[in-house]
């Protein structure tokens, strides 16, 4: 099977355009490309093509789903035929002075006779998938670390349990729309100085179902489905990071017409952590430690997820030194295997200096050949922080 092109580059438009720039665009090239002007062997599968992107994007819901999942999005929620429900190609085409032009001038039966070789009739509501959900989960940084199972109530439609999801009380059954005769949809058709122009619509008798239910359930009142909150179980796997999106399959709303339900997807929102900061896998923090450690060096106790580790500080460490400890940061989520943990050394400078502490330091400056008339060394140290 080819490869779908993508709907903004088969019209010429960007992903930000508005709804008049893709009608716009649209409306150019099925001037273009329509069968009854362009007899050239391609003109009808290029029409087709521009009158799908534009029947997509031209409607919110399924640009919507369109821009989040692809054309995997489109294929799995709509039939070719949903695709182009909703879209008032005869006002179009009229727009634009084009007339008739929205059906075939050879005789045919409209728009939906090019891309579907009929008249339009025959098309009863079929069994569609159920809308996908989203939970917004927030957790802690140890829970995205080593992963854990969480159980979300969720509300969704669910299939009636009474009537089985008919919409009939239960003994009775639905019967067919006298309307559109089970077909959903009721045809209108236009003659015009180009040829006949049909148009579909919606049986606003049956709304589309091609039955009618005499006895409704008393549960679900007819509808088919009922709102629930249900608690479900959902496993973060280790690595996980802000704007993770995990695919809970089967778990989103119920499908029309006993068709498949739709998929709970969690996206994951990582709290902010009071000693952590994440970068990728590797996580930062700030360790202070006293101008006598950072001068003769010392063994300190750091903070990690896996609990306290020693670390070493050489003498003569500078405050702003970085230091790394291998494998002590996140897990990788695609892969085996943890990022490190960077350890920023932050040198403290005492405020308050007894004056024995002043002599000393003075000394201090003086062995080293040091003049400490305009500052003191503890003042040259904190200029350099």
């Amino acid at each position: 099977m080819a490869t779908k092109r993508d709907y903004y580059e088969i019209l010429g438009v960007d992903k930000k355009a508005s709804a008049d720039d893709i009608k716009s665009a649209y409306r150019k090239l099925a001037m273009q490309y329509h069968p009854d002007k362009n007899k050239s062997p391609d003109a009808e599968e290029k029409f087709k093509e521009i009158s799908e992107a534009y029947a997509v994007l031209s409607d919110q819901s399924k640009r919507q789903q369109y821009d989040q999942f692809g054309h995997a999005g489109i294929d799995q929620r709509y039939s070719q035929e949903d695709i182009f429900r909703g879209v008032d190609f005869e006002d179009l085409f009229r727009d634009i002075g084009m007339g008739g032009m929205g059906g075939r001038g050879r005789g045919g039966g409209g728009i939906f006779d090019i891309f579907f070789g009929g008249g339009g009739g025959g098309r009863r509501e079929v069994p569609s998938r159920g809308s996908d959900l989203l939970y917004e989960l927030a957790i802690n940084l140890e829970d995205a670390a080593k992963g854990k199972a969480v159980e979300l109530e969720v509300p969704r439609t669910e299939n009636c349990d009474v009537c089985h999801g008919s919409g009939a009380r239960p003994g009775t059954s639905p019967k067919t729309c006298s309307t559109c005769n089970g077909s959903g949809q009721v045809n209108r058709t236009q003659n015009t100085p180009f040829g006949r122009f049909m148009t579909t619509s919606t049986c606003g008798t049956c709304h589309g179902t091609g039955t009618i239910i005499d006895s409704p359930c008393m549960t679900c009142h007819g509808s088919g489905t009922v709102q629930k909150r249900r608690k479900i179980e959902v496993k973060i796997p280790p690595g996980v990071d802000t704007g993770s999106r995990l695919r809970v399959s089967g778990e989103g709303e119920a499908g029309g017409k006993g068709g498949p339900t739709g998929d709970l997807y969690v996206e994951i929102n990582v709290r902010p952590h009071n000693i952590f900061t994440r970068n990728e896998n590797d996580l930062i923090m700030e360790a202070t430690i006293s101008f006598t450690q950072a001068a003769l060096g010392d063994e300190i106790i750091v903070p990690t997820l896996d609990g306290k580790a020693e670390m070493k500080v050489p003498p003569g460490t500078q405050s702003g030194h970085v230091f790394r400890l291998k494998g002590k940061g996140m897990p990788g989520l695609h892969y085996s295997g943890k990022g490190d943990q960077l350890v920023k050394i932050k040198v403290e400078i005492p405020t308050k200096l007894t004056d024995r502490q002043k002599e000393l330091l003075r000394e201090f400056a003086q062995i080293g050949g040091e003049k400490t008339r305009s500052k003191s060394i503890f003042e040259k140290v904190r200029d350099h922080i």
